[in-house]
């Protein structure tokens, strides 16, 4: 599962050359084999940090097709999905906070070295994505959702290897569901500023 002005700088086009589909299909790949790892370390360690990481690359996973489809058709349904994007961001966020409030509830401190491992992984792949999409950041709202999300996804495995190492040293679940619920409120802020840009484009 990883937002973060915003308005100084004018949108350009979308580019629609073949090195960014490319990214965006790497992307995608990248994205659902890491969400198939990591649905299964969350079941296997019990981790809800875990857990909204792989929720997070699922969404992932969905927006770089939304992008690429988008893309395909062009004109206002770039930021019609871009909008779409948004709100998705925004439920994730929600739903991210109830489970952890759920796995805080029932008390048991999720396997700290599958937390580690995996999310160590996940940072690998998230970390050449956004390499490969960096210069493509200042573009519509379409193209600023694919940034933001996968530049809060860098943050989130960091802070899962972080919470994993709270949850090593202090044999309890808190450390999890603290960088659970900060990944949430990540999503709900990143979801925010999606929603507003693309507002702003399909006003005009």
């Amino acid at each position: 599962m990883a937002g973060m002005g915003h308005d100084c700088c004018p949108a350009p086009k979308p580019p629609t050359d073949v090195s960014y589909r490319r990214v965006l299909w790497i992307a995608l790949v990248g994205n659902v084999l890491m969400f198939l790892v990591e649905v299964v370390a969350a079941a296997w360690s019990g981790s809800s940090a875990l857990a909204a990481d792989a929720a997070d690359f699922l969404g992932d996973s969905a927006n770089y097709a939304l992008s690429l489809g988008a893309l395909a058709i062009g004109g206002a349904w770039i930021s019609r999905v871009a909008l779409l994007k948004g709100v998705a961001m925004s439920l994730y966020g929600i739903g991210v906070l109830a489970y952890a409030a759920w796995r805080a509830w029932l008390g048991v401190p999720p396997e700290p070295l599958t937390m580690g491992v995996v999310g160590a992984l996940a940072l690998v792949v998230n970390f050449g994505v956004a390499a490969m999409l960096y210069r493509f950041r200042e573009g519509d709202a379409n193209m600023r959702s694919v940034w933001l999300c996968t530049r809060n996804d860098v943050i989130a495995n960091l802070a899962v290897i972080v919470a994993a190492a709270g949850v090593f040293g202090t044999g309890t679940i808190w450390p999890d569901v603290a960088v659970a619920a900060m990944l949430a409120m990540l999503g709900l802020s990143s979801g925010r500023i999606v929603i507003r840009q693309a507002r702003a484009e399909l006003s005009v």
